[in-house]
């Protein structure tokens, strides 16, 4: 299912008892932060906010805000229009598995495949709802505005999150790029600080794709040209999060998970496309060669601050929206947050393509307390030696799972989503000294444990059974379970079991 709007989801939200409306005026200083990591931590995520009457220090903003709108797996199912990410993942897969592939490197060009097969290629359309109003910024004059007022970034409901923040931070954007070279699209979301009315910091780390294209433009001297979008189908939300490899237009996976093409209008200022329905967008550039900026610090995703650094700024040339737009935000922070189940939702949607890589893998999971990719959980059947350490080597390979500081593999009876069952297998099965792997290698530029920027180590934790090819001499002994004779009787007798 494809939604119109942002505010088409949210009424779906709403009919189906997912969504609080808060009447009453909140402030977008930490206020609503507060409000809502009530909601986060909640059973099941809470409910997803609408804001309606957010203030910037204690005058009304134009425009409602939403927030916690992925924070359940209903709802992430919801946004992408499906009964469940399960669901979707079995229809992937099946398309994928029509030629199984002999590398990882072709399991990605098949997917791409698959997915051009569904309604995914996007397609060009004329002036979008997304332009209804429209302001340009010329020089260092105030915005002229084609479609009456004259709205800068000031005059949107953008958050400061936690006290120690730096300022304000988009933290939902979708920020489109183009590699220089291909020309190949990238989708990217990035937070964004707030400097001004029309400039903003762009937080895209060493390891991102936009990043690569800024290095690209900086090597051929010219400014870069970045437009960002903030709403529309939250599929493009999901979409610009997703683990897609580089080169892989986050459009087309958008396309095919909502069953219908992504159309695109022209922006007014640069040679960028956006989504036609989206919410409001901001059209600029950034000049690689221009001095950094500081940018932090911001309390993130890891539940600490990332301190101060430098990150390149982005000037806004226009800022165009709906006529009745939705302003779309997220937060960050010490775990359950909603950013769990988007990544959740991302983990099921492409373990089809993680298995036709590693057959021998049963199911993978991101507990909430590893902050995204900091933990992993493994489970797969496993019928030779060593076979726990080749599926560690192997994610830690793969694309944002090089971030991944802890991997613990376990065999595929074990529930990888019920942490506490996962936890009993590594310390019931493994010897530290035998069962350990350590390895070094790139790290999340956001993590402030390491020892140097960018750089630092990795755990594995082998908590399968043990073979004797793995030097175990040993007889394993077996786990302790009731016969399923007398647990059917005592079902019978009593009900089931809780």
């Amino acid at each position: 299912m494809a939604y119109s709007s942002f505010s088409e989801f949210l009424r779906a939200l709403e009919k189906a008892g997912e969504l609080k409306r808060i009447r009453q005026p909140v402030a977008t200083e930490l206020e609503i932060t507060e409000l809502a990591d009530r909601e986060m931590k909640s059973p099941g995520g809470g409910k997803a906010l609408l804001i309606e009457q957010p203030t910037l220090e204690a005058r009304p903003s134009p425009f409602p805000l939403a927030i916690n709108a992925f924070g359940s797996h209903k709802r992430m199912a919801m946004s992408l229009g499906a009964e469940s990410i399960e669901t979707m993942a079995g229809e992937l897969g099946s398309l994928i598995k029509a030629k199984p592939p002999a590398s990882f490197g072709e399991a990605i060009k098949l997917l791409g495949t698959a997915l051009d097969l569904r309604h995914a290629k996007p397609k060009i359309v004329g002036q979008g709802a997304c332009q209804q109003v429209v302001h340009r910024f010329e020089g260092e004059a105030q915005p002229t505005g084609e479609s009456g007022g004259c709205p800068t970034l000031l005059d949107l409901p953008i958050l400061k999150c936690w006290p120690l923040d730096a300022g304000r931070f988009i933290t939902l954007p979708c920020v489109v790029t183009r590699d220089p070279d291909t020309g190949e699209r990238n989708v990217g979301m990035y937070r964004m600080q707030v400097y001004d009315g029309r400039t903003t910091g762009m937080h895209w780390q060493l390891h991102k794709v936009a990043a690569r294209h800024g290095k690209r433009y900086f090597e051929e001297g010219k400014r870069m040209p970045v437009s960002v979008f903030l709403g529309g189908d939250p599929v493009f939300t999901f979409a610009a999060t997703a683990p897609l490899p580089d080169g892989l237009d986050e459009f087309v996976l958008a396309g095919y998970l909502r069953k219908k093409s992504v159309e695109l209008a022209k922006c007014l200022t640069n040679e960028l496309e956006v989504p036609a329905d989206a919410d409001i967008v901001m059209e600029g550039w950034v000049d690689p060669a221009e001095p950094l900026r500081t940018e932090g610090p911001f309390g993130d995703h890891t539940g600490y601050y990332s301190l101060a650094d430098c990150y390149p700024a982005f000037h806004i040339t226009a800022l165009t929206h709906r006529k009745n737009a939705l302003y779309p935000a997220t937060i960050v922070g010490m775990p359950p947050m909603e950013d769990f189940y988007i990544g959740s939702a991302s983990v099921k949607l492409f373990l089809p393509v993680f298995k036709m890589t590693f057959p021998e893998l049963v199911d993978l999971a991101l507990p909430a307390e590893g902050v995204f990719h900091n933990l992993v959980f493994v489970s797969i059947r496993k019928t030779y030696p060593m076979q726990a350490y080749k599926i560690m080597h192997g994610l830690w390979g793969m694309g944002q799972m090089m971030f991944t500081k802890y991997i613990v593999v376990v065999d595929e009876d074990v529930n990888v989503h019920n942490t506490s069952e996962v936890l009993f297998r590594l310390c019931a099965t493994t010897d530290p000294q035998r069962d350990t792997l350590l390895t070094r290698g790139p790290s999340d530029a956001l993590d402030h444990a390491t020892s140097e920027f960018a750089i630092g180590s990795k755990m594995g934790l082998d908590a399968t059974r043990k073979l004797p090819g793995e030097g175990f001499k040993r007889a394993w002994p077996p786990l302790i379970k009731m016969s399923e004779e007398i647990r059917r009787k005592m079902d019978r007798l009593f009900g089931p079991a809780a």
